[in-house]
């Protein structure tokens, strides 16, 4: 039956740190209507289960996922035709002949078999209610302090309420449907899937649905899911038939909704769905509603309520969530800010739990069988992206997924790497799949970027700094070291310059002039570099302390002064390529070549001030409204540059409503998820991690408190956000600012402290003036090699406030509490 009809047929038949207290209302997304689109709908999640709230009084949706749905099944897409064609796409390359190249590395070198599978919806839970059309008062919420959504609306004198959420402790997604008076829930349930050859049945007083993921470029499809309904009613009746569900004159229900599937790692599929199925489903029945939203929001607030911001608020608060973003740009909002900020830290609460899968490009949230790019892992910025808010923003345990994928990801990148390149150590190109694939995909115009191994690895070397965890360390070195050892054997001379590089790549997806000017292969781009610089320098430093290897580390050394220093061009610009082929009028999404300023550290206003000055004209040049992802990247980079109003600037530009109506342009949606377009979850984590640089850096030798704080958010707090070194920030600022500190330390160590004004310490603290280097070896320098710069540019110099350094020696365990002079 076509789902409208069977639809018709049914209907027929705290924040408790805040200096200011945020009051429940500014931490909720509220709306006056229901959703009619998916960008309406409001996310829930537990990191394997996510919901989509519709929220409509006449025919409940909730679309649902369940995270190990995929398609396809256990696969490599590794092969051996690379291996002959590698050294003749190289000398293309160095031929300068890079259309050539490029069409040869897409037929020999690009994946033979396919291109990863997609990541795919479950289906949806439909709650029709005959007679509720015709409804007043209509509310509708998402509470980020709970983690759960409520629907509330008028029919006929009665007051219906719905609440929802997906458990954290009980592994279920609970429903409880109430109403103002007794009788009022009459109510049909089923659920549906757009994946073909899913099947409805029934069993006792439970509904069920079950089914299997699709085949996809000719992999089989063989992850099986199923997913069952029960209701527990208080007064009326409830029965089950013909996998629906039928309530009658209900006081109250509560509906209990388990998924499962035969997932159990990316190599085995042999679990028992329908087991699990029952087993989540047999555990949670016995519990009230009170019971497991008690345990549900114990959990979420464990990590949730670790950092509070407050920019202040006003009226605006009033206005429903989707017209606030509209209004932003020309109203200001601060509390939408800080809404914005911890919506970012909700959102990886609820898609990354340990023990899960990491975070997709939707996060875990997906309506569709084909998704954009499939929601996979875009290893070339988007993954890691989503990472970016885990250690400073104090949800450290939600980086986990994303460090075991690491550790899958070494296992099957060292097959690929013997498999089509010869080398050892492992490789990663620019996408990979819940089966981890680590083959190039698609074109070789995006799929030719042969680094995504060494960023993973930056971000596993930075978790380090963050907590200083020696245990850790050893046990990411072989993950890192392997990334190394695959460079040190797939690097080569380039003969036109002299210097070791990695051919062929790409600066991702960004075509440059030589050739035709429509070929993205190239040799020894900036990004290789600085990931390869920052993946050996930070080799070097583990092996040190976990795995001493003299004669490796020599090796790591030779092979970096072999390598070739950054540029800047003819246009003052930082430039992307050894070429000096940047356009100026380029405003590509992409903005690769300034990964050395964030997330890396390499470029300084101080260390490298030439460097800084020609990054700050690249990213003038690419401009600033873009697609949503690259605007939160870009939020970074402007809080990296110092520049805090040009910072907010781009908050404004990505708080811009995108409607149903708007094709083109990125923003964000009603439901204050990233708008690409289409959906994509990287751009709320990467402007929830930009607020936090705007605020705090510590990727140099300090803590620099308000580095790039805009001046319309001249007072507020932050509480909670972690800097390397294991130093805990508690901070509220006047007239823009440093007015009190407090400063909790999980490791002790110096701490040094860096600020525009003055402070002073409580009584029995030494507070000294900062000399020297930074003891704390979790601060370190970088030292870059001098750059190479155009005769043609013209660099200003560098302008900075003044700061004051302090250092203090501070003990684990214990809190320091500072005030400004």
């Amino acid at each position: 039956m076509k789902l409208k009809s069977k639809i018709t047929a049914i209907c027929l038949g705290i924040v408790s740190f805040a200096t200011t207290a945020q009051t429940n209302s500014q931490l909720k997304l509220w709306y006056d209507k229901p959703a009619t689109i998916w960008n309406e709908a409001l996310p829930l999640g537990n990191g394997r289960l996510g919901v989509m709230v519709f929220g409509d009084p006449a025919v409940e949706r909730l679309q649902l996922n369940e995270e190990t749905i995929w398609a396809g099944s256990p696969n490599s897409n590794a092969h051996t035709k690379s291996i002959e064609a590698l050294p003749k796409v190289r000398q293309l390359v160095f031929e300068g002949k890079f259309d050539e190249a490029q069409a040869l590395a897409t037929q020999d070198i690009m994946s033979q078999t396919n291109d990863g599978m997609p990541y795919q919806t479950f289906g949806s839970a439909y709650i029709s209610f005959p007679g509720h059309q015709k409804y007043t008062n209509y509310y509708r919420d998402l509470d980020i302090e709970n983690a759960t959504a409520k629907v509330k609306y008028t029919v006929n004198g009665v007051e219906f309420t719905r609440e929802i959420l997906t458990s954290f402790s009980d592994q279920v997604i609970v429903v409880k449907l109430s109403a103002s008076q007794p009788g009022q829930i009459t109510a049909n349930v089923f659920m549906n899937s757009p994946i073909d050859k899913t099947v409805p049945s029934t069993e006792g007083n439970q509904i069920i649905l079950s089914g299997v993921g699709t085949n996809f470029e000719n992999v089989k499809g063989k992850v099986k899911f199923q997913g069952r309904i029960e209701a527990k009613n208080k007064g009326g009746e409830v029965s089950a038939s013909n996998g629906i569900l039928i309530i009658n004159k209900a006081d109250e229900v509560t509906l209990y909704i388990s998924i499962a599937t035969n997932f159990k790692n990316y190599q085995d599929i042999t679990e028992d769905e329908i087991a699990k199925s029952k087993s989540y489903l047999d555990k949670a029945l016995p519990k009230s509603f009170d019971e497991i939203k008690k345990a549900h929001v114990a959990y979420y607030q464990k990590f949730f309520n670790r950092v509070s911001l407050d920019l202040g608020s006003n009226d605006a608060v009033k206005k429903p969530t989707n017209e606030r973003i509209r209004d932003f740009k020309n109203q200001f909002d601060p509390q939408l800010a800080s809404l914005y900020f911890q919506f970012g830290r909700y959102l990886l609460i609820s898609s990354s739990q340990p023990g899960g899968q990491p975070a997709n490009l939707q996060g875990i949230w997906n309506d569709m069988v084909t998704p954009p790019w499939d929601s996979k892992y875009t290893t070339n910025i988007n993954a890691e992206m989503n990472y970016w808010p885990a250690e400073v923003t104090n949800l450290t345990e939600m980086h986990e997924p994303f460090i075991q994928m690491a550790k899958e990801l070494s296992v099957t990148g060292a097959v690929t790497a013997k498999t089509m390149y010869n080398a050892n150590g492992w490789v990663l190109h620019h996408n990979t799949d819940i089966w981890r694939v680590t083959a190039p995909v698609d074109s070789a115009a995006s799929g030719m970027w042969m680094t995504g191994g060494a960023w993973i690895s930056q971000d596993l070397w930075e978790r380090y700094l963050y907590t200083g965890d020696i245990n850790y360390l050893k046990e990411i070195y072989p993950i890192i070291k392997g990334s190394a050892d695959f460079f040190l054997d797939f690097m080569i001379m380039d003969p036109n310059t002299g210097y070791l590089v990695v051919v062929p790549s790409s600066s991702p997806e960004n075509t440059h002039a030589g050739g035709t000017g429509k070929a993205t292969i190239a040799s020894g781009t900036t990004m290789d570099n600085q990931l390869v610089f920052d993946l050996f320098s930070n080799v070097i430093k583990a092996s040190k302390l976990v795995a001493p290897d003299d004669n490796y580390t020599k090796k790591l050394s030779e092979a970096l002064a072999k390598m070739p220093p950054m540029k800047i061009g003819k246009h003052n610009q930082l430039q992307e390529w050894q070429e000096d082929w940047d356009n100026p009028k380029d405003n590509h999404r992409h903005v690769s070549h300034l990964y050395g300023l964030f997330p890396s550290n390499q470029i300084s206003p101080i260390k490298t001030p030439e460097l800084f000055e020609g990054a700050k004209q690249s990213l003038i040049y690419r401009t600033d409204e873009s697609t949503g992802w690259s605007m939160g990247w870009k939020v970074n980079l402007w809080a990296r540059l110092l520049d805090g109003n040009h910072a907010y600037k781009l908050i404004q530009d990505q708080l811009h409503l995108v409607t149903a109506d708007q094709r083109k342009g990125g923003g964000t949606y009603p439901n204050m998820l990233d708008a690409h377009q289409p959906f994509q979850i990287d751009g709320n984590f990467g402007c929830t991690a930009g607020i936090a640089e705007m605020l705090m850096q510590s990727q140099e030798d300090a803590i620099h408190l308000l580095p790039a704080l805009p001046t319309v958010w001249k007072d507020g707090s932050i509480k909670g956000l972690v800097t390397r070194g294991g130093f805990v920030i508690d901070m509220t600022w006047k007239n823009n600012k440093v007015s009190t500190l407090k400063v909790y330390s999980k490791l002790g160590g110096n701490c040094r402290l860096k600020l525009e004004n003055t402070l002073r310490a409580e009584k029995g603290i030494v507070l000294k003036k900062a000399k020297g280097k930074n003891p704390n070896p979790l601060f370190y320098d970088v030292e870059v090699k001098k750059p190479i710069i155009s005769k043609e540019a013209k660099l200003p110099k560098v302008q900075l406030p003044k700061y004051t350094e302090y250092d203090v020696e501070m003990k684990a365990g214990q809190t320091y509490s500072f005030s400004a002079n």
